[in-house]
């Protein structure tokens, strides 16, 4: 049992890897291929205990970044283990489901239903539960490989699913290695795989015309101060760099973009910080959108906001975060949870989730008409759903406003520009991120990174973005992918355990189980035989 582990522990940190910020994409390949590999004769506890492996020394490297939010190891390890418990699922859903006689004796069967599996259990990991964690998706580390190219096809399902079919591909490859023919058929299908989808076109044009955007990296001030202090500080930052801005650009702009948290005391009940909105809203001659936080008067709750300013005041209406993120801006089970930690009252006012698709209308005077961006707020980037009900409802863009300044100089902010970047090859989208502190980008359609901020830096951007409506058939698609593959998953564990029982009451079981007690070699043959692609027989 000793090399399974430790093949499934190296296979979890090259895939780690794979992400930003090294990013070498093709790992993620072989971190999957050592995963398969490494469960070539488990039976469903040891397969379970092989992806518990997997899984943590993926997750713990993946989101270390949560030691620098919370300053606690506590939240950054019960976070990893419960991921990791995820692929332990995987790894016992895959052993049983191979077992089944029209599984066990197909190669290409069974590298479809691993990747089926994988996937189903990916979706059900990034809605469930408290609406689910979907970092570290398989389809996130591909955002540099031709593999994204795939994702306007079938979004993140077919993306993730097509990297676990490589990663078989690769296992059958080394498993019948003696077979030089099979082996390197196996091989080239994978690298064909890999890089194809290459090949495919990206329509990144503009539709309906297009957009001059100026986005805002304010910056943050030195931990330490007062938070009233240092929040009023970070809007300054952002009317400065709007004015530095416009200095460079001129008034050629048709939207300035403040991120997340820019304003964080609502300018809309403080007149200090309208003042300082109000002046970059003029400066700039164009409407700001800005984050701010929003506290209902006489409820113990706060909303996390989008507010389009215009020279004069707010306009329109605001919108606000769907998906407050748990243990960080809401704490669930709080009086529970309190007895295990005192982080807990860390979160002293519960972040409430906003109603409404993810849209913002914005006045263009230049094109005489209101576009509609998609938004959502930090990580709502990484909910497809989310997003996609933003661009089907009109979005010609999409807009991401963050505030990364809790996580350090981890590659936390570089994991969500991957996100960002994917969600704009999915639906053929310009995006911005734009980030208090970085890392801030903007992105075409096709994925492509035009301008980039650093970390911790004030820094402005600027583009002509296009605007599109055309909708791709991983937006028309919605949640089918996802429904058909936790259907499928369903059908072949299903068919494992059918197929287990019916081995076992059989009138062959007796004699069996009687030849095991004569031969204990021969019985592992036996059990590990119909697994063609994970032993090589």
């Amino acid at each position: 049992m000793t090399w399974p582990l430790v093949m499934a522990a190296g296979g979890g940190v090259l895939t780690n890897l794979a992400f930003p910020d090294r990013g070498w994409w093709p790992l993620a390949y072989l971190g999957v291929a050592l995963l398969l590999l490494a469960l070539r004769r488990a039976r469903m506890a040891q397969a379970a205990a092989t992806g518990l492996v997997w899984g943590v020394a993926f997750f713990l490297p993946h989101v270390y970044w949560v030691i620098h939010a919370t300053g606690a190891l506590v939240p950054w390890i019960a976070l990893s283990m419960m991921q990791a418990l995820y692929i332990a699922g995987f790894t016992a859903a895959w052993t049983v489901t191979r077992r089944a006689a029209w599984v066990g004796t197909r190669p290409v069967v069974q590298a479809c239903l691993a990747a089926v599996i994988w996937v189903a259990v990916e979706q059900l990991r990034a809605s469930w539960p408290f609406g689910g964690f979907p970092w570290g998706m398989l389809a996130f580390s591909q955002t540099d490989a031709p593999l994204v190219r795939l994702a306007p096809y079938g979004g993140e399902v077919l993306v993730s699913a097509v990297v676990v079919f490589i990663g078989a591909l690769l296992t059958w490859a080394w498993t019948r290695r003696s077979q030089v023919a099979t082996a390197m058929g196996a091989a080239a299908a994978g690298l064909i795989l890999a890089l194809g989808p290459g090949l495919l076109p990206l329509d990144d044009k503009a539709e309906v015309g297009t957009l001059r955007v100026g986005a805002v990296q304010g910056n943050v001030p030195q931990l330490g101060a007062e938070w009233a202090v240092q929040a009023r500080e970070v809007t300054a930052n952002h009317t400065r760099g709007t004015r530095r801005l416009v200095e460079e650009v001129g008034d050629r702009l048709d939207l300035v973009l403040w991120p997340e948290s820019a304003a964080d005391i609502d300018p809309r009940t403080d007149d200090a910080q309208a003042a300082l909105v109000e002046a970059a809203a003029r400066a700039a001659g164009a409407p700001v959108l800005l984050g701010t936080q929003r506290f209902p008067t006489g409820q113990d709750i706060r909303y996390n906001e989008l507010v389009l300013w215009q020279e004069g005041g707010p306009v329109g209406g605001a919108y606000a975060k769907q998906h407050p993120v748990p243990f960080g801006e809401y704490m669930p089970y709080r009086d529970l949870f309190r007895r295990i930690t005192p982080l807990v009252d860390r979160v002293s006012t519960d972040m409430a989730a906003g109603r409404g698709p993810g849209l913002m209308p914005i006045p263009v005077e230049r094109l005489s008409r209101e576009v509609e961006a998609a938004v959502g707020i930090c990580f709502e980037v990484a909910y497809a759903g989310l997003i996609r009900e933003g661009v089907v409802g009109g979005g010609e863009l999409i807009i991401i406003p963050t505030n990364n300044a809790s996580f350090g100089d981890s590659p936390e902010s570089t994991q969500q520009l991957a996100m960002s970047r994917f969600r704009a090859v999915e639906h053929g989208r310009a995006t911005v991120q734009v980030s208090t502190v970085g890392v801030s980008g903007i992105i075409l359609p096709d994925g492509s990174v035009v301008e980039r901020t650093g970390l911790f830096t004030a820094e402005e951007m600027t583009a002509t973005l296009p605007l599109r409506t055309s909708l791709t058939p991983a937006a028309r698609l919605g949640t089918l992918p996802t429904v058909a593959v936790w259907v499928v998953a369903a059908v072949g564990v299903a068919a494992g355990v059918l197929s287990r029982r019916g081995r076992g009451h059989s009138a062959g079981g007796p004699a069996r189980r009687r030849t095991a007690t004569l031969s204990e070699g021969r019985a592992r043959e036996d059990l590990t035989a119909p697994v063609s692609l994970v032993t090589g027989h």
